[in-house]
């Protein structure tokens, strides 16, 4: 039964028990006092089903009011990724290709359906293979990515120098899942310039920064992409009636720009003290080193805001809290004895909006998943996200 249907259901039955009751209420020969308790409650009963039925149906209504502004974020960031300049690759844990888009496609001579089951390395020339198999067998033991200089041969082409930066994605568990594979040809005077810059460095030498405190909006510009040097961002839009939507949370050396999104409402909001750095697009359309350090930047938002979707996709909203706090210990979490504590203090009205609901209901499941020991709180009031 979907809500429009029990919705209409519920104001029949209130509105005839509504007419029973009142026509009961009038007979002269029923005193009042004889009434009976029991109609009397479910009269009461029915009036509060209806009252929730009606809460139920607004809420339904602004989660997929949220599904499609979110759905048209992931979209964007898809086209992004599809109409990159830079080949991209995602593949399963063994390095074979499961997606690329369509500059993969030119730089290695070939078409996207034939990628799709390949292994990466079948494009890796015979005699570099054996070091290129040690450098991702040390991917795995860390948590960082890696920046590796191959000479590649694409299918019925000539080889060429690239810049491969490779990426491991892991599951709660921190188990391997898959890489996310970024590929770009390069010159030797690229060649020279990627072995000594220091990538995170590149991004804010030269450049001015700029800082705001806690709770300070941030003035965006279409031509500019911040990198952010310290501090969180939250990154939000606004539905129709006016209530919060988050569609990202942009951390340390992360970037964000209304460039990077399709929404017409779009808003930056220092969550701690921040420090950034703008870059102007035309230098990213002009500078190859900066474009190949800013493009798995932007892929990071593309997958940060696909999580997103999924969390407001959950029906219960128990779901989408669950996942939510899943989401926020792996953008923010430091490791603790006890658990996972979020960097970040975030109020329930907060969390509220970011799972479409009200206050009182996460302030209950709040209370809740304390008592099961899911979540707990130090001293300074910082969530904890125990191991589940």
């Amino acid at each position: 039964m979907n809500i429009e249907l029990f919705i209409q259901r519920a104001e029949a039955l209130h509105k005839q028990l509504a007419d029973l009751y009142q026509t009961a209420s009038v007979l002269p020969w029923i005193p009042p006092d004889l009434l009976p308790q029991a109609f009397k409650e479910l009269y009461s009963n029915s009036k509060m089903v209806q009252l929730a039925a009606e809460e139920l149906y607004q809420q339904n209504e602004e989660l997929l009011q949220t599904r499609t502004q979110l759905e048209a974020e992931r979209l964007h960031y898809y086209n992004l990724f599809e109409f990159a300049p830079d080949a991209y690759f995602v593949t399963n844990s063994e390095g074979v290709i499961q997606e690329a888009n369509l500059a993969a496609a030119k730089l290695l001579n070939t078409t996207k359906q034939t990628l799709f089951g390949q292994s990466m390395i079948n494009f890796i020339r015979i005699e570099e293979r054996e070091s290129f198999r040690s450098e991702i067998t040390q991917l795995f033991q860390s948590d960082r990515g890696k920046e590796l200089v191959l000479r590649l041969q694409p299918d019925d082409g000539e080889p060429f120098d690239a810049a491969l930066t490779v990426a491991v994605v892991r599951n709660q568990h921190g188990k391997p899942t898959s890489l996310r594979w970024l590929l770009r040809q390069i010159n030797q005077h690229h060649l020279n310039d990627l072995g000594l810059i220091n990538r995170e460095e590149y991004l804010s030498q030269d450049r001015p920064i700029y800082t705001y405190t806690k709770g300070e909006d941030i003035p965006l510009n279409p031509l500019v992409i911040f990198y952010i040097c310290q501090g969180l961002v939250k990154l939000n839009t606004f539905c129709e009636t006016g209530e919060e939507i988050l569609v990202g949370l942009a951390t340390p050396q992360m970037v964000f720009g209304s460039s990077m999104t399709s929404l017409p409402i779009y808003q930056a909001t220092a969550l701690s003290d921040v420090k950034l750095v703008s870059i102007h697009l035309t230098e990213v359309a002009l500078n190859p080193i900066l474009s190949n350090i800013l493009s798995p930047k932007i892929n990071q938002r593309l997958k940060q805001t696909e999580s997103l979707l999924v969390i407001f996709g959950k029906r219960r909203v128990e779901d989408r809290l669950y996942h939510l706090l899943q989401f926020l210990k792996q953008e923010i979490g430091e490791p603790v004895a006890e658990g996972t504590r979020l960097n970040l203090r975030f109020t329930h009205e907060e969390i509220a909006s970011a799972c479409c609901t009200t206050r009182v209901t996460i302030t209950r499941l709040i209370g809740k998943l304390q008592q099961q020991g899911v979540i707990s709180f130090d001293s300074k009031k910082h969530m904890i996200v125990r191991e589940c």
